[in-house]
Order: C-alpha cells, then sequence, then structure tokens
C-alpha cells in the first residue's frame, strides 16, 4: 500500500467540504494513450487505490504500462472504539487522497482499446467515486 516515507506534520486537519468544487490539476492525460477519470469527488484511499491497481495488473496479464496518477498523503486519525471525549486527536489510522471531479486518477498504454477500457472500469469499480474511461 501507499504511505509516505516522511511527512511534515504528522496529522492534519479534516479541511472543509468542497463537493462542487471542479479539479484543476491533473485533468489531462500525460503518459499513457486511456485514462481513468473521476466524475465526483470523495477520499480515496491506500487500499482501494491497491485493489484498483491489483484489478488491472490481473485483468492485462501484466501487459502494458500503468501509471498511478494520485498519491495517499492526507493522514486519517481514528481514536479507539468506547473512549470518551478529550485526551487529544487520536492515532494516525490511515493515509488517503482527496479526488475531485476531473482528476486523472490511472492510466495505461501499451495494450489495445478494448483491453484498456474492461481493465479500467473493472479499475473504476474499487473506487468510491463515478469514473469514466478517456482517451486521449
Amino acid at each position: 500500500m501507499l504511505i509516505p516515507k516522511k511527512v511534515k506534520h504528522r496529522k492534519w486537519h479534516k479541511g472543509r467540504n468542497k463537493k462542487r468544487v471542479k479539479e484543476t490539476r491533473g485533468t489531462s492525460i500525460a503518459y499513457g494513450t486511456f485514462g481513468l477519470k473521476s466524475t465526483e469527488s470523495a477520499w480515496v484511499t491506500s487500499r482501494q487505490i491497491e485493489a484498483a491497481r491489483r484489478t488491472v495488473s490481473n485483468f492485462t496479464k501484466r501487459g502494458g504500462k500503468f501509471w498511478i496518477r494520485i498519491f495517499p498523503d492526507k493522514p486519517i486519525t481514528k481514536r479507539p472504539p468506547e473512549v470518551t471525549m478529550g485526551g487529544g486527536k487520536g492515532a494516525v489510522d490511515h493515509y488517503v487522497f482527496p479526488v475531485k471531479p476531473g482528476r486523472i486518477l490511472f492510466e495505461i498504454d501499451g495494450i489495445n482499446e478494448e483491453t484498456a477500457r474492461k481493465a479500467l472500469i473493472l479499475a473504476g469499480h474499487k473506487l468510491p467515486v463515478k469514473t469514466k474511461v478517456v482517451k486521449k
């Protein structure tokens, strides 16, 4: 799974909900021929990214080249169950990447269009956002 090697601040604030904000960076295909683009906003965890990567890897029989365009660097903390209020912020539980609409999540190249589309659609099922397959 993807986690940062080193971070400046161990615990972050949650941030405000910006559901209707469009993404401005990472909106065009840069490396491959086909990409998976998000149409919603959500937090994508490192486990979900890994599940999508494995799906594409298995479906394409490790053919072609695959790029992951997102990296989970936002730490999410969690308190243990049945603990009362107070006592500070919980320990870091996992890392997420806040996805906004329009962000390219994955790219693929070196395989035919039909296989690439099917692989990216399967990968999209592993993610908490609605996605669409785009072509360069």
